[in-house]
């Protein structure tokens, strides 16, 4: 079993990785590493407003929320604090499934919210949106 993680930044996901590294990619936001348990399964968490963040401070990673490898048959939980893996209990396939219904709307919440917004725009700045790419504004 794995107990810490160190961070590597990455450009592109190394094809094998090593355990005991928390890969991040910034650019294509996503983090990778094997699964602590030693199952050696590969462990690809998304970052961004509807998946997981990523929290760094002196070199050490702290990815919220937990993760949960339930279509894995190790099944593992745990969370990733400062670089260090703090197992967590294991979830029944009751709290699995609100667990996934909870991540489902708070990702149709987001994204609805965002359409809003693009909707609430006036037609100039949504021109200047089209006209311009969004690293020009």
């Amino acid at each position: 079993m794995i107990e810490t993680l160190k961070l590597n930044n990455v450009h592109y996901m190394p094809r094998e990785l090593e355990p005991g590294i928390l890969y991040v990619s910034n650019e294509f936001e996503i983090a990778a590493h094997m699964c602590p348990c030693g199952c050696g399964n590969k462990i690809i968490t998304p970052l961004g407003p509807t998946d997981w963040s990523l929290i760094i401070r002196k070199d050490k990673p702290t990815l919220f929320p937990s993760i949960g490898n339930w279509q894995l048959p190790c099944k593992s939980h745990y969370w990733i604090r400062d670089g260090s893996i703090k197992w967590s209990y294991q979830w029944t396939e009751k709290q699995i499934l609100a667990g996934r219904q909870k991540e489902d709307r708070r990702r149709k919440i987001h994204y609805s919210n965002t359409e809003q917004k693009k909707k609430n725009q006036s037609i100039f700045r949504r021109l200047i949106n089209w006209l311009l790419p969004k690293n020009k504004i």
